[in-house]
């Protein structure tokens, strides 16, 4: 539900009417990237999102997108109110009039109607809030369009407020595309590859021998394998290395690094030499780092 104030959002004083300059702005209510069309896009893509943040972002901004649709009309009801036939005549403002008379009609700088075709609800929080920042950039556009065509200063203030809440609109947007990521990325995310053969690995050296060593099935970074493979045994808090997050200490990376060795074993440790005090000699007939029971044999 909404509460309803009865003002706009933004003051519309519009002095001189302008026919002309009407017919251009309509198009910021039902053309192809306008409000009408905005408010009802986000109002029903917070229905497929499946984090409440989101949702109350695109229940914030489909609300402002109605005032602004509200400011619009009121733009083209000012620009039009109080004409004489031979301004709309002058101004080409009459193939409008015939149709619709000074009535608020949603329809594009073209004189083609509003289309729901405008509301590109897909239903995947990635896709309809990539398609979201398009369409405020693409609605910013439009403004800056308009701002170059019109000149009336009591057009363009409102107008100027209008192209700026596109910009914060697409800001949050942005917010709002980073919570999506940041909790598709706390999930378990598994790549379904098949475990190495011994015979596809590289060679390892071991105690100076190269050998084949078969990798494990990739896991997951909770310790869970991916499915249909067998389970991986993993000690007791030590922390597969399948999966590559790389954000200690920063937001995490949308995509999943998966590192070279999918969960391979670490190599065994290499035994150090034994280390003697400067100045001593090992004792005669003894090999240095031989055992006394191997030097007595």
């Amino acid at each position: 539900m909404w509460i309803y104030d009865k003002k706009l959002q933004y003051p519309v004083n519009i002095k001189t009417p302008d026919p002309k300059t009407a017919k251009i702005i309509i198009t910021q209510l039902g053309g192809p990237d306008g409000e009408l069309g905005a408010a009802t896009r986000y109002l029903n893509q917070r229905y497929s999102m499946p984090y409440s943040k989101t949702v109350g972002i695109l229940t914030d901004i489909g609300t402002e997108e109605l005032a602004h649709a509200e400011m619009i009309a009121a733009i083209v009801y000012q620009l039009t109110r109080n004409l004489s036939m031979d301004e709309i005549k002058a101004s080409g403002f009459d193939t409008y009039f015939v149709d619709h008379t000074t009535g608020i009609y949603p329809v594009s700088a073209a004189g083609i109607p509003f289309d729901a075709k405008a509301f590109a609800v897909k239903g995947d929080p990635i896709a309809d809030l990539v398609e979201d920042l398009a369409a405020e950039q693409k609605a910013r556009v439009t403004y800056d369009n308009i701002l170059r065509l019109v000149d009336d200063p009591d057009v363009r203030d409102p107008i100027k407020f209008l192209r700026e809440r596109e910009l914060v609109h697409f800001q949050r947007f942005g917010d709002a595309l980073s919570i999506t990521q940041d909790y598709l990325n706390s999930k378990i995310f598994t790549p379904s590859i098949p475990p190495l053969t011994p015979a596809t690995n590289p060679p390892r050296a071991k105690n100076g021998k190269f050998h084949t060593h078969a990798h494990p099935p990739p896991c997951s970074p909770f310790g869970l394998t991916a499915p249909g493979l067998p389970a991986l045994p993993e000690k007791a808090g030590r922390r597969p290395r399948c999966l590559d997050f790389g954000h200690r200490g920063r937001r995490p990376a949308f995509v999943f690094r998966i590192t070279a060795s999918l969960c391979a074993p670490p190599a065994p440790a290499r035994a150090s030499p034994r280390r003697h005090t400067r100045g001593r000699r090992p004792p005669a007939g003894r090999r240095p780092g031989a055992s006394p029971s191997r030097q007595r044999a």
